[in-house]
């Protein structure tokens, strides 16, 4: 089964260029142990909620722009392996060293291991990504599995090019962030990181645009709506 390493970072919104470069910088290693796919996708449509946010998920300051990130493993004994070596490996935690300081509060970065449940995918590039977090009901997974499936028709339809639910496997606590509290999330209640690609943005805005236009808010969603957490996101590097 594949696996998702899922990350949000607070960045200074001066420091864009920097953090594009680091995370390129990365690439290669992550690479080299094992990850498929590395994206950044910048934060251009993040909206403030009520209850839970992005900016609120990594407590972002007036100056700092939420990247929404993730890595791709083809199982998870690949993502524990590349961890292990991050860890323990001379060699590789030398090339870490190389890459310099990090252009980030890394006391707010939160990151968590999820694997992947859900991935329908169309024909076409990515060019911008909507990215979800939702608590759900640890007894509702399958009702939330056949939710994301509909919608995922839905998406296709509108144009996306890629659906992605990744449901929650590691999820470590945070001194100052962490997921769990990103949205809130009870001891009953596992955690959705998703995301949806699109091939622009201006495909984007009007298959949403289309979405409203016709939901009826007949269907239920199978968790606490006033929790979702939800974003648009321009990638800087998609590797």
């Amino acid at each position: 089964m594949a696996y998702t390493e899922g990350f949000l970072v607070a960045v200074p919104a001066a420091n864009k260029e920097r953090y594009r470069a680091h995370a390129s910088d990365a690439v290669s290693l992550f690479k080299d142990l094992g990850a498929t796919r590395v994206v950044e996708a910048w934060g251009d449509d993040v909206p403030d909620g009520t209850t839970t946010d992005f900016k609120g998920a990594v407590k972002a300051e007036p100056d700092e722009v939420v990247v929404f990130s993730w890595m791709e493993y083809p199982t998870k004994e690949a993502r524990d392996s590349a961890q292990d070596r991050m860890e323990n490996d001379p060699e590789v935690q030398e090339r870490i060293g190389k890459m310099g300081e990090m252009p980030f509060d890394g006391m707010r970065m939160i990151f968590a291991g999820f694997e992947n449940v859900l991935d329908e995918k169309s024909p076409g590039g990515t060019g911008y990504v909507d990215g979800f977090l939702a608590p759900v009901p640890k007894s509702r997974k399958d009702d939330y599995l056949a939710f994301a499936t509909d919608m995922a028709a839905k998406f296709k339809e509108l144009g996306a090019t890629r659906i992605v639910e990744n449901w929650a496997d590691e999820t470590p606590a945070g001194k100052v962030t962490d997921f769990t509290g990103a949205v809130k999330a009870s001891g009953d209640e596992g955690i959705v990181f998703s995301w949806v690609e699109w091939p622009s943005k201006e495909v984007r805005d009007a298959a949403w645009a289309k979405f409203m236009s016709e939901e009826d808010g007949s269907t239920e969603m199978p968790f606490d709506g006033k929790r979702l957490i939800y974003g648009g996101f321009a990638p800087i590097v998609d590797a």
